[in-house]
Parts: structure tokens; C-alpha cells; sequence
């Protein structure tokens, strides 16, 4: 009886062995068949990827051969089913589902058929939005932000129909601009802050804060701004539903007459076009025809600096940028938005009447404080610290947590603590910061020794037998970012 685990070596070759042509150096197992047809389907979806890629390809080639054109016919990129399955894909899985309770996994049973009839609704037009379940999440100043959990369908819509605006947009949107876009992370946007102030004559920093800005945004100008590139009715429709299809707050429907929501797939999309158009031109705009000296401007999503080499120019900016936002519905936060002297001129004394005498201040942005220093040369140099607020909730998430887990195995209670502390050093591990990351694993430590002597019968552990646990556990705080000339200019 032949052996059906066997291959044939009339169909299936033998793997050749090391050094061909020469004494055999090691034997070679022959290789059996995949089960099924495994590498047929896994070319397929290949295929249909490296397709998509072309189409969009193909959008961001138009949009930037003419960057006045108007795209006429978009909407059929995004019911392509390929594309919407991509999206699916692309959906987190462990999110929590919305008004319609529909999870990734149960919408998966089914999903060819679903993606099918999805796909026909979308063609038709009659695919209907759901309302966005409304649910708030803690802040760290003690407020809660609120956070939109849309329906499935609406988060696989979403995502493929931001991939063709991508295309067009990506086009577009200023060097300055960082946040939700590719290659374009938050340690970007600090880095070339960072060199930006470095470089150039930077004296004053605006920080600003735009209040509620989510909440804020106004929907016939984020329509008008869309039409100067889309002209495809479908799909500003499609928009306009999202929009306007209002939430759910403790199982009651409000309508929506203003505002995107946050946790929307499309809404950092819209965000930043709608700040494209409001902020990004405008400041441009205003530092090549407006300012008598240099001007350095980062926006990451709705929270951006601006650096000034003069005091006159970042008070006539100020001014009218107060008026620009409130043109568009937007409003600067009062106690947010401030003017600080900040630069390596800031510290040079017997500049009698000038502006430059005050003394430097600090700014946050982006989870980190930013502080005038000194390199050990005696050169200018920006810091940038933890912002203590951040660190106080990092310290407050990873004490509820432990409780959460007081009675977990040790081992179970390290791999948590450890995923902590990677992720905080991760973030925060830029050069400079050590003394702020070291500060937080020891805390994690002095958490975890505290919570364990809880459920000791001694009531407390020993730091002899803690130590070896920590050293196992918890990761070394490095620094895990390069400087910040090396990130943007590539200089070592």
C-alpha cells in the first residue's frame, strides 16, 4: 500500500542541497505539497493588492500633474469588493462595536456575502449611515473627551474611501503638517520642531489650542472645502451622511448639526483638510507675504507652534489668526493659547529695552515639555522632558491596572508590567529624557513590590526578593530615539 503522506519525485523536484557541483555538504529533505491550493489563493490576494496600489497610484499621478483638477468618478474605487475586504482587514478587531453590536469576528462568518451586498448598497446608493455611539473617556486634567464608536460597515467604508482621499490629499496638504498621515509620526512633527527652532532665529513661540475643535467643525465648509478637489456627487453625499447621521448618548439618538466624530476612520481625513484649508494656507500664506523675519510653523492635527524671530510678527499673526478661526467656526482656547519668549537668544543678558530680556519659557506639545538648555559645550540646545501631567497619568493608569491584576500569577502580573513600561519608554525614550524615563520604571517597581506585599501574609516583600523580579520584568529605560538632525536630516 503506497504511503499517501509520500510525494511523487516525478512531480515534486528535491530541494537542492548546499554547495551544488561540489561534495555534498548536508543531506536535504524532499518537500511535501502544500495541503489545498494554498499559494494559488495567496498569489490571488497578491494580485488584487498590487491592484488597488495601481488604482491609487494612478489617483495621486493626476492629482499631481494638475492640483486644480477636480476628480469626477471616485466612488467606484471604494464598492470595488477587493478594496472594501482590504478594509475589513484594516479594521481593528478588538474594537468595540457600535449601535448596531456587530463585532469584527461575527461580521467575518460571513464576510464574501456581507462585502457582496455592501458593495451593491454602495453602487446603488443604498447604503445608509448608522448613528455613532457616543461614550466618554477620562482626560488628564480630570474633564473627559468624547469618543464616537461608529457601526462596522461604517468603519469599513470609512477606511477605503480615506485610501482614494489619501491619494488626492497627501497631494496637497504643507511639509508643516503632521499627524494621521503616512510617514509622518508624532516624533516627526517633535523633531522638526525641535530643528526648526535650532536653526533658525526663533525667539517667540506661539503655543495654541483650539477649543473643541472636533466638536466644532462646520459642516457646509468641510463640504465646500471637499468640492474644490471632488467633484463626484456620490461621494460628497456619502460625507454629508456621516455627518449628519448623529450619535447615540444613553441609548437616545441627537442629531448632529455641527462637529465630526473622533474615532471615526475618516474623521483625521477631514480634520486635516479641514485645517488644510482654514490654517495650513492661510499661515503659509502669511509667513511668505506678512513676516519681517523667520517664522517656523508644526501642526500636528488640531494642536500646532508656531516660532517667531520677532515679537511683532507673532502678535499681528496672533491677531489675525483669532480672526481666520473665527470666520471658519473655530475658536483659540483663552487659557491654552499663549505667547512666550523661547530661543537661543533668550538667554544672552545687557540687551537693555530690548524684547529679548525676559527670561525663557516652557512649552508642552505633544506629551512633552519643552525647555531652553544648554549642550555640555556651552551650545543652544532644546530639551524635552516628559510633561509632568502625562507622566502623573501614565503613573495612574499603571497603578489601576495593577489592582485590576493584584491576584494574577507573577509572571502573568510581570508580562503586563512589562508591555507598560515598553510602550511609555518607546514613546517618551527621546535623548535627554532619560532621567524622566528612568524615574517612571522605578515608580512601576515601587508600585509593583506595594502591591504584591498587599497579598502577602507578611504584608510587605523585601526589596532583596523584589530586585531580582524587576531586573526580569521590567524593561531597562534607554533612550530609543535618535536626535532629532539625525531623524529629519539624516546627519549622524
Amino acid at each position: 500500500m503506497n504511503d499517501p503522506w509520500k510525494s511523487d519525485d516525478s512531480v515534486l523536484p528535491k530541494k537542492r542541497s548546499n554547495k551544488a557541483g561540489e561534495p555534498v555538504a548536508e543531506t536535504v529533505e524532499e518537500r511535501g505539497s502544500a495541503k489545498g491550493n494554498a499559494g494559488a489563493r495567496h498569489r490571488h490576494r497578491v494580485l488584487d493588492r498590487e491592484r488597488l496600489n495601481q488604482a491609487v497610484a494612478r489617483i495621486r499621478d493626476a492629482a499631481k500633474r494638475d492640483r486644480k483638477q477636480r476628480f469626477t468618478s471616485l466612488l467606484h474605487h471604494v464598492y470595488d469588493v477587493d478594496r472594501l475586504r482590504a478594509a475589513y482587514l484594516a479594521v481593528r478587531r478588538d474594537a468595540a462595536p457600535g449601535v448596531d453590536g456587530m463585532t469584527w469576528e461575527e461580521y467575518g462568518r460571513e464576510l464574501e456575502e456581507r462585502l457582496q451586498d455592501l458593495s451593491g448598497r454602495l453602487r446603488r446608493m443604498g447604503y445608509r449611515a448608522q448613528p455613532t455611539l457616543r461614550v466618554e473617556i477620562p482626560k488628564a486634567n480630570g474633564g473627559t473627551r468624547p469618543l464616537g464608536i461608529p457601526a462596522l460597515e461604517d468603519k469599513i467604508v470609512q477606511t477605503a474611501l480615506a485610501e482614494v482621499l489619501n491619494a488626492i490629499y497627501e497631494v496637497d496638504f504643507r511639509g508643516f503638517s503632521y499627524g494621521f498621515r503616512p510617514n509622518r509620526s508624532a516624533h516627526r512633527a517633535l523633531d522638526a520642531l525641535t530643528c526648526g527652532i535650532m536653526s533658525r532665529p526663533v525667539n517667540w513661540v506661539l503655543d495654541a489650542d483650539i477649543r473643541g475643535f472636533f466638536d466644532a467643525l462646520d459642516h457646509e465648509w468641510m463640504l465646500r472645502f471637499l468640492e474644490h478637489r471632488i467633484a463626484d456627487p456620490r461621494v460628497i453625499r456619502l460625507i454629508r451622511k456621516w455627518l449628519r447621521a448623529g450619535v447615540v448618548i444613553d441609548g437616545k439618538r441627537h442629531a448632529t448639526e455641527k462637529g465630526t466624530v473622533q474615532g471615526g476612520s475618516i474623521s483625521p481625513l477631514l480634520a486635516n483638510l479641514y485645517l488644510h484649508h482654514v490654517f495650513d494656507l492661510w499661515a503659509d500664506q502669511w509667513r511668505n507675504r506678512h513676516a519681517k523675519g523667520a517664522v517656523v510653523v508644526v501642526r500636528y492635527a488640531d494642536d500646532f507652534v508656531v516660532g517667531f524671530e520677532h515679537r511683532d510678527d507673532a502678535e499681528r499673526f496672533l491677531a489675525g489668526l483669532v480672526e481666520r478661526m473665527q470666520r471658519f467656526g473655530l475658536e483659540l482656547h483663552p487659557e491654552k493659547t499663549r505667547l512666550i519668549p523661547f530661543g537661543k537668544r533668550m538667554n544672552r543678558k545687557g540687551r537693555s529695552g530690548s524684547d529679548l530680556d525676559e527670561r525663557p519659557g516652557t512649552f508642552d506639545f505633544l506629551g512633552f515639555t519643552h525647555i531652553c538648555g544648554k549642550t555640555r559645550a556651552g551650545g543652544f540646545t532644546v530639551f524635552r522632558r516628559t510633561r509632568r501631567k502625562t507622566f502623573q497619568r501614565a503613573i495612574r493608569e499603571a497603578k489601576d491596572g495593577l489592582r485590576r491584576r493584584m491576584h494574577l500569577p507573577i509572571h502573568r502580573q510581570g508580562a503586563w508590567l512589562a508591555s507598560v513600561v515598553r510602550g511609555h519608554v518607546g514613546y517618551f525614550g527621546v535623548p535627554f529624557n532619560s532621567p524622566a524615563i528612568t524615574r517612571f520604571r522605578q515608580v512601576v517597581g515601587r508600585l509593583w513590590r506595594r502591591s504584591l506585599g498587599r497579598r502577602s501574609q507578611k504584608g510587605r516583600i523585601t526589596w532583596q526578593r523584589m530586585a531580582p523580579l524587576i531586573a526580569r520584568w521590567l524593561p531597562l529605560a534607554r533612550i530609543c530615539h535618535p536626535y532629532p538632525h539625525e531623524r529629519i536630516y539624516g546627519i549622524t
